[in-house]
């Protein structure tokens, strides 16, 4: 039966410009393009190639022009501050072109890079669009990273001016951020002309004369700066990815595709329209934040929150819901770890009956798998489509998912649907031969990938085409692994090195975290596969039970087992867990699985710079050694 989806995704498979194309008609150009996919010096792909736009202008400008200027643009909702505020987009236009003015009086010019190293406050968001206001390239450090993790950023983008604020703030505790700036900028080679430092009143910088300048000084003596016209193939931003080995990898993403792929999936992914209030409970440090804060909606004329908290504790597991209930959230995007703290800390979901939350729509999960218990859970208590996607901060936008609004298809627990229109998805074996349907492999995009994705790294084509094009040629290597069933729903099961080699059998780790999650006492688990001198590798649990669990863990632990091997058999070997009272995560949710596999096969690693807690690595040691893994064995 045909369905828009399917028409689209046909469409965007067979004629890729004559999909892409009228999509983008929907944005402003200055000049249009000569060509909408230049693929004339292949594997490097340009799309709408010799157009002029500004994302900016897209994102602001036009929306006062056309009349909803007085319609609000951002919501600032932080509970550690006690603080809700909101600006329209005259508002937004008035402090994005005046600060654009600052960092033009600071001598940035386009094509420089600006680097912004900010907490969750709207200055953050009005400093990246002035960036795109005048052509210069932002490139955002979460904020609180590490000195040394700082400076390798700072010396790959060489940035003329460093935007900050004095902290940020993470439930209670105040992290002053200006002493670790000034230690980067001390331990980088490469030294910013100027810093501007936005002052907050729970901690105040000390400023160094002549290169560091009061944010409120700047925006008082800046006049407005008009929008730049730049390439469509020019860079908008570089993302650093979040890697646990080795130098960060500087992802460009360009204006024109980028502005064109994020405007329609609002609307053909997400559902809403100019208007509507979407909400991405990420940071503007990570890719969602990027994408889903600050940008998508902004093109597509929705109200977009800024949100300073964490899920739970400011104050409690109840503040999605106020938010959801207090600004009118239509469509929600956030990270499955997130849902799981929320359920651990409040399992029968009580405080959400304390809320109106009818006219909430639909919640999108990324950024980990969705386990079948968690994604179980959050439709039975909020009684609303609860729709896993999967993408990458390489990706910029969704790989697959459930395009509802192009067609709503039934969700099958672990998969993250179809591939989305642009995405001619494969899944091969180790020497790039396609796997049976249903059989599980690296999953791999065939190029040119769609609009809005990297078209390589920051000034290192090569390391670009090695670490993504090189091992299947003609494609883009995902690292993912999983499979593609009958239905074409695509199931990621785990990192490619989380596939695991038990006695000659590939498993899926992931599969035996779905039986595991699925026990009524476990919160969150992670299995990671570790050495053993017989079978080459064994699966090893770690478990996180939900709150107020009584009972002995080893009766847990053990039920646990019975799952693995009742669901995936005696083949996966599982014989070994251990409970512990949290997992190392990066700040964006994702699980340290192979970190943990260092630790307890006693090999080297390198420290994350994105975890969110160092001491639970000496947790983790410790729990490992109790069961004879690790230096504590």
């Amino acid at each position: 039966m045909s369905n828009l989806y399917a028409e689209a995704y046909e469409q965007s498979i067979q004629d890729p410009e004559g999909f892409w194309g009228p999509i983008a008609e929907d944005c402003f150009w200055y000049k249009r393009w000569d060509k909408v996919l230049d693929d004339s010096n292949k594997p490097f792909y340009h799309w709408f190639a010799g157009a002029t736009t500004n994302t900016c202008y897209n994102a602001v400008d036009l929306h006062v022009e056309n009349g909803i200027g007085d319609q609000t643009a951002i919501i600032y909702d932080s509970p550690v501050t006690d603080t809700i505020k909101k600006y329209t987009y005259n508002d937004l236009k008035e402090q994005v072109s005046l600060f654009a003015g600052a960092l033009a009086a600071k001598g940035v010019v386009k094509g420089d890079r600006v680097l912004i190293y900010m907490p969750m406050i709207p200055e953050a968001a009005f400093a990246m669009l002035a960036c795109a206001r005048i052509g210069a390239v932002h490139s955002v450090v979460f904020g609180g990273f590490a000195p040394n993790e700082l400076a390798t950023r700072i010396n790959d983008a060489k940035p003329k001016v460093i935007v900050s604020a004095s902290c940020g703030i993470e439930v209670k505790r105040v992290i002053e951020y200006k002493p670790m700036l000034d230690d980067a900028i001390d331990l980088a080679s490469e030294k910013p002309q100027s810093c501007i430092i936005f002052q907050r009143p729970q901690a105040q910088a000390t400023m160094i004369d002549g290169r560091d300048f009061d944010w409120a000084d700047v925006m008082y003596q800046a006049a407005p700066h008009d929008c730049v016209p730049v390439a469509a193939t020019d860079p908008l931003y570089i993302l650093y990815t979040s890697g646990t080995t080795g130098e960060p990898k500087g992802i460009v993403r360009d204006n024109g595709g980028h502005m064109v792929a994020l405007k329609w999936s609002m609307s053909a992914i997400y559902g809403v329209s100019q208007g509507d209030v979407y909400w991405a409970a990420s940071d503007i440090g990570w890719v969602v934040g990027h994408s889903y804060i600050v940008y998508a909606p902004l093109l597509k004329g929705c109200t977009t929150i800024i949100f300073e908290g964490k899920p739970v504790g400011t104050p409690d597991a109840s503040v999605f819901w106020r938010i959801i209930a207090q600004h009118k959230v239509k469509t929600m995007f956030t990270a499955p770890t997130a849902f799981r703290a929320i359920k651990r800390e409040d399992p029968q979901a009580k405080l959400m009956g304390n809320f109106d939350l009818s006219g909430f729509k639909y919640l999108f999960l990324a950024g980990e798998r969705t386990d079948p218990d968690t994604l179980s859970w959050a439709e039975n208590s909020l009684k609303i489509p609860v729709i896993d996607h999967w993408w990458q901060t390489e990706t910029g936008w969704a790989i697959a998912a459930n395009c509802v609004g192009l067609h709503q298809f039934e969700v099958k627990p672990g998969s993250p649907t179809k591939a989305a229109p642009g995405w001619d998805m494969a899944v091969l074996d180790g020497d790039g031969n396609p796997v049976a349907k249903g059989d599980i492999g690296a999953i791999v995009a065939k190029l040119p990938l769609p609009p809005g994705t990297l078209p390589t790294l920051w000034q290192n084509d090569d390391r670009y085409k090695s670490a993504y094009l090189s091992a299947f040629p003609g494609y883009y290597e995902t690292s993912d692994a999983g499979y593609i069933d009958d239905d074409g729903y695509v199931f990621v099961m785990a990192r490619t090195d989380d596939i695991i080699n038990v006695a000659g059998h590939r498993l899926s780790t992931g599969a035996m975290e779905e039986a595991i999650a699925g026990h009524p006492d476990v919160a969150e688990c992670a299995v990671m596969g570790v050495e053993d001198q017989l079978k080459g590798q064994v699966p090893l649990g770690m478990l996180v039970l939900n709150a107020g669990v009584k009972r002995d863990q080893a009766d847990v632990v053990k039920e646990v087992i019975q799952r693995v091997r009742d669901r995936i058999g005696p083949v996966a070997a599982f014989k070994t867990a251990t409970v512990v009272k949290r997992l190392p995560k990066t700040r964006s949710g994702k699980i340290l699985r192979g970190t943990m596999r260092s630790i307890a096969d006693q090999k080297e690693y390198k420290v994350p710079a994105t975890i969110d807690d160092y001491a639970i690595l000496d947790e983790i040691e410790a729990s490992l050694g109790k069961i004879g893994y690790g230096k504590k064995a």
